[in-house]
C-alpha cells in the first residue's frame, strides 16, 4: 500500500510580513504546491492521498478556495483522499469541509475521536478531526484498536517530546506521547501540526510543504509512505514547492554611509531569488542615515526583502562626548548619570545626539 502524506499547507494564510502583492503571490504558490502534490500522487501511483490537517485557514477561506479544492480533488477520482481537520481548519457547520459537496473519493473525518475506515483487506485507517480551534483532547487517550490486521492513524496532534523541541511558539493540540501509538495497537501514525519534519519509529510529521515564514528549515515536502503487510513503513520525502526563502546575516561594520550599506546588501544577496530575511549586525558610523526602505530597494530583483535590526549599533564614543565642554557633552553627562537601563540609556543618548545634530532620523537601532 502506497500512501502520499502532507499537512499544514495553510491555504489563505495572510502572510502579514509581506507586501500585499507578494502575499497574493505566496497564496497562489500554495495552490500551485497542492496541485503538484496531487500530480505526484498520480505519478507514483499512490493508493491514497492523506492530509494531516491545517489544509486551509478557517478564519480566512473563501468560496474560491472551496471551489479550487473540490475541483482539484475531484480530478483525482477515483484516488481516495482522506482529510483529518486540524486546529486551523477545524470541522464545524461553517467550515469549508461541511460546505463543500465533495466528490465520492473524498473522505473527511468529522468526529473528535478516532474512527475506522478500510484502506484494503486487513488494513484500517483511523482518523479524527478537531472540532474547535483549541482545547482538543488527545485522540490516543483511552483509545485501542478493536480488530485484527494492520492499523494506521491520521490526525493533527502534538507529540509531547517533539513539542518541547519546537520552542515557545507552538501550543499543544490533541497532545500524545509516542509510546501511546504502539500501546493503542497502531502500527504507525501519520500526523500534522509541526512544521518541522520528523521521521520517528512509529509516527511521521511531513512538515509544511510550502514555507510560511522564515526560519522553516529542514527537508520539508510530502512523504511517500509504503506500508508493508506487517505494518512497517518505508518513507521517501519529495520536495513539491518552488518557493525560496533565505535567512541572511550581514555585517555592516565599517559602513560610513547609506550607500555603503546598500552596496553590501546587494553584494550579499547577489545570485539569490525569492524572499529573504536580512538581519543587520555590526557597528555603524553615527553619520549613517539608515533607511530600511532604501535597503529593501537595493535588492529590487528579490520578491521580498524583510530587513531586521539585529546586533547593530551606532558607533558613538559616549566617553569622549562626555568630556566635551559643549551642550552635547552636558547632555551625555546628564543621561549617563540618570538611573536608566543600559539599553534605554543608549537609545536616549543616540536619539538626543541626532536631534542636537539637526537630523530627523531619530529612530534608534
Amino acid at each position: 500500500m502506497k500512501l502520499v502524506l502532507f499537512s499544514d499547507l495553510h491555504l489563505d494564510t495572510p502572510f502579514v510580513w509581506a507586501r500585499a502583492s507578494v502575499a497574493r503571490q505566496r497564496r497562489q504558490a500554495q495552490r500551485d504546491t497542492l496541485a503538484r502534490i496531487a500530480q505526484l500522487a498520480v505519478d507514483v501511483r499512490a493508493d491514497a492521498l492523506l492530509c494531516g490537517g491545517d489544509l486551509y485557514e478557517h478564519e480566512r477561506f473563501s468560496p474560491d478556495t472551496a471551489a479550487f479544492l473540490r475541483g482539484l480533488f475531484a480530478e483525482l477520482s477515483p484516488l481516495p483522499i482522506y482529510l483529518a481537520p486540524g486546529n486551523h481548519d477545524w470541522y464545524g457547520p461553517e467550515s469549508l469541509y461541511a460546505r463543500v459537496d465533495w466528490s465520492p473519493n473524498v473522505h473527511v473525518f468529522v468526529h473528535d475521536r478516532l474512527e475506522p475506515t478500510t484502506l484494503a483487506d486487513g488494513l484500517t485507517l483511523w482518523g479524527a478531526a478537531h472540532r474547535a480551534p483549541a482545547n482538543t483532547d488527545g485522540f490516543l487517550d483511552r483509545f485501542a484498536v478493536d480488530r485484527s490486521g494492520v492499523h494506521l492513524a491520521l490526525f493533527h496532534g502534538s507529540e509531547r517530546n517533539w513539542l518541547a523541541q519546537q520552542g515557545s511558539g507552538k501550543k499543544a493540540h490533541a497532545p500524545f506521547d509516542s509510546e501511546q501509538i504502539e500501546l493503542a495497537g497502531l502500527h504507525h501514525a501519520f500526523l500534522g501540526h509541526y512544521h518541522r519534519p520528523r521521521d520517528a519509529a512509529r509516527h511521521t510529521y511531513p512538515g509544511n510543504p510550502d514555507p510560511l515564514m522564515f526560519g522553516e528549515e529542514g527537508e520539508r515536502g510530502v512523504v511517500i509512505a509504503t506500508v508493508a503487510p506487517d505494518g512497517s513503513v518505508q518513507r521517501e520525502r519529495r520536495r513539491v514547492t518552488t518557493s525560496l526563502f533565505h535567512d541572511v546575516e550581514i555585517d555592516v561594520s565599517g559602513c560610513h554611509s547609506l550607500q555603503d550599506v546598500r552596496d553590501r546588501v546587494a553584494e550579499c544577496l547577489r545570485g539569490l531569488s525569492g524572499c529573504a530575511r536580512l538581519t543587520l549586525n555590526g557597528e555603524l558610523s553615527p553619520d549613517v542615515d539608515l533607511s530600511l526602505p532604501s535597503i529593501v530597494e537595493a535588492a529590487s530583483w528579490m520578491d521580498e526583502v524583510v530587513p531586521v535590526l539585529g546586533a547593530v549599533r551606532s558607533g558613538y564614543d559616549f566617553r569622549a562626548l562626555a568630556d566635551e565642554p559643549t551642550v552635547r557633552g552636558e547632555f551625555v553627562r546628564e543621561v549617563t548619570a540618570a538611573q536608566l537601563p543600559d539599553d534605554v540609556r543608549r537609545r536616549v543618548l543616540i536619539a538626543g545626539l541626532r536631534a542636537l545634530d539637526g537630523r530627523d532620523d531619530l529612530e534608534v537601532l
